[in-house]
């Protein structure tokens, strides 16, 4: 399965989110699955995509050519899809995408997960999304969506469809309940109120 791995180009200041991040990548190669992501060899990107190289994954990036004019992009990659925009890197990573993680990041991974959310929502797949919760990391947009289901903007089903693992052997046990298990779509049910 390929797995699409939203991320910094920072690392951050927690040494246990940059762990976490070499955890994952290491998960994703032992594993046997592929990793999909923004194709940077810095900050957390790097430390994921190394992780899952040296654990034997293919790693496939997406990267906009100004980045690699920047000369910021992974080598080595299995296959390396350069894009103009980011919201062609955006579309890609999505397509080559079955099963989608946010590490703690900053506005573009919130940005880049925030439109898995809104496809989880319209059943458009896929039918979940994951954010790796290191630390406590996302307990703010925890509280955020249970605002908005407090206030009609979101629903309970979609918040049991979005997942906030703390380690990566939490996660990967979600993901393999969710192979396993899909949720039940909501069959249309959000947009038929408009139709």
């Amino acid at each position: 399965m390929n797995i699409t791995v939203y991320c910094g180009s920072a690392m951050g200041d927690s040494p246990a989110i940059v762990e976490a991040a070499r955890q994952l990548g290491q998960w994703i190669g032992e594993s046997g699955n592929r990793l999909v992501y923004g194709g940077s060899s810095v900050g957390l990107m790097g430390v994921v995509s190394r992780a899952a190289l040296e654990a034997g994954a293919e790693v496939d990036g997406v990267e906009p050519q100004f980045f690699i004019d920047a000369g910021v992009e992974q080598h080595h990659l299995t296959n390396l899809f350069v894009v103009e925009t980011m919201a062609e890197r955006k579309t890609m990573m999505i397509g080559l995408g079955d099963v989608f993680v946010a590490l703690p990041g900053g506005v573009g991974t919130l940005e880049e997960i925030s439109e898995i959310l809104t496809r989880v929502r319209l059943d458009m797949g896929p039918h979940e999304c994951f954010f790796l919760n290191v630390d406590g990391f996302y307990d703010p947009l925890i509280k955020m969506l249970e605002s908005m289901i407090a206030h009609g903007f979101f629903d309970e089903a979609d918040m049991e469809r979005t997942h906030f693992p703390g380690t990566v052997e939490e996660l990967a046990r979600l993901v393999a309940h969710s192979q396993e298990h899909p949720p039940t779509r909501k069959g249309g049910a959000f947009l038929a109120q408009f139709g």
